[in-house]
């Protein structure tokens, strides 16, 4: 065990802080916003689709708040960092690579939406000892997860399908706008020519034009879609890395928990400090705002502030030493298995 193993421990220890807090100020680098859209509630009344906007009111007031990436959106922005075919394997190395062959795809266990829950590494030669891990979970000891899935300990994992292993998310951020303004937009289709009337193809029945819509044999005009939205009281980033959730991570071995922590810190700090920001889709390109007010925190039980200084290199410099000394799993390649895949769709539920 290294000597500089202990440095952080304040950070684990029950008195420690609670939380460490990020609000980061963004801005867009074209003035106009698109954030993320979702679709109609199952009663459209409830919410209709489009922008998830918030009013408090009177919606006249603008007072609001627009969600422009969700929780579950910026883990997948972040998780994929550990990726070894990213970033030139930087951080590839902190965590072992599982691969899950289906078909002609190739897909990382960081690209998987479920994590260690996805059914397509379920499904596959890691099912025994997925299994396996989430039963320890249940008995609280997270050893046999950190050394198979150990992002599925930083950006929480839920067994659904099987034993109901449920480990919360340690990070959560999201990126939210304030009384925004909705712009609409309109677009036009020209086809390269009037194929219709230069007689290349026949004039469509109400049954074809769709078809010859999609196709793009005619002239298609789109009115009324979402335009983006205007932040008049800006864009933040807000970021929390729940310590109190991370002490709650156990082996069977109390001599050995300390060092299971260290790791799952390590890499919480490197997937925390992380800069998220740049392009989220097409009409989002935010970067910091160098004029906005920012915070980064650490908040402790009885709500006194102290300020977090970590840069993301020291971040990165002590999850690779705990790496080191807890030990990272093995790396694993392995196929789909369409047995598993149908046996587990005609299991008892």
């Amino acid at each position: 065990m290294s000597k500089k193993a202990e440095r952080l421990d304040h950070y684990l220890a029950d008195d420690g802080p609670a939380a460490l807090v990020l609000r980061q100020p963004l801005m867009s680098v074209d003035g106009v916003i698109f954030p993320a859209t979702f679709a109609a509630a199952e009663n459209p009344r409830d919410f209709p689709g489009g922008y998830n906007i918030d009013h408090f009111g009177d919606k006249s007031d603008g007072k609001n708040i627009c969600l422009v990436d969700s929780v579950g959106s910026q883990a997948n922005r972040i998780e994929p960092i550990f990726d070894a075919r990213n970033f030139e394997g930087r951080y590839g190395a902190l965590v072992p690579q599982v691969t899950v062959t289906a078909g002609e795809t190739e897909v990382s266990i960081f690209e998987a939406g479920h994590r260690a829950g996805d059914a397509i590494v379920r499904c596959s030669a890691l099912q025994e000892d997925l299994q396996s891990a989430f039963r320890d979970v249940v008995r609280r000891d997270c050893t046999a997860m950190a050394k198979l899935a150990p992002t599925s300990l930083v950006f929480g994992v839920w067994d659904s399908r099987d034993t109901q292993a449920k480990l919360p998310r340690l990070i959560t951020s999201t990126i939210r706008a304030f009384d925004v303004r909705e712009l609409t937009r309109a677009a036009q289709f020209n086809p390269a020519t009037e194929f219709v009337k230069n007689g290349l193809l026949p004039e469509p029945d109400k049954k074809t034009k769709d078809s010859y819509s999609e196709r793009g044999f005619i002239h298609v005009p789109a009115t009324g879609t979402h335009g983006g939205v205007i932040a008049s009281g800006g864009v933040r980033r807000e970021a929390t890395l729940s310590l109190s959730a991370l002490r709650l991570l156990k082996t069977n071995e109390p001599s050995e928990t300390l060092a299971l922590q260290r790791y799952i810190l390590g890499l919480s700090l490197v997937a925390f400090t992380y800069a998220s920001t740049g392009y989220r889709r097409a009409g989002c390109n935010l970067v910091i705002d160098p004029d906005g007010d920012g915070e980064r925190v650490e908040v402790f039980g009885d709500g006194k502030r102290a300020r977090f200084t970590m840069t993301h290199d020291e971040a990165f410099n002590y999850a690779e030493q705990m790496a080191t000394d807890f030990g990272v799993g093995d790396d694993r390649r392995v196929n789909f298995d369409k047995k598993l895949a149908t046996a587990d769709l005609t299991a008892k539920k």
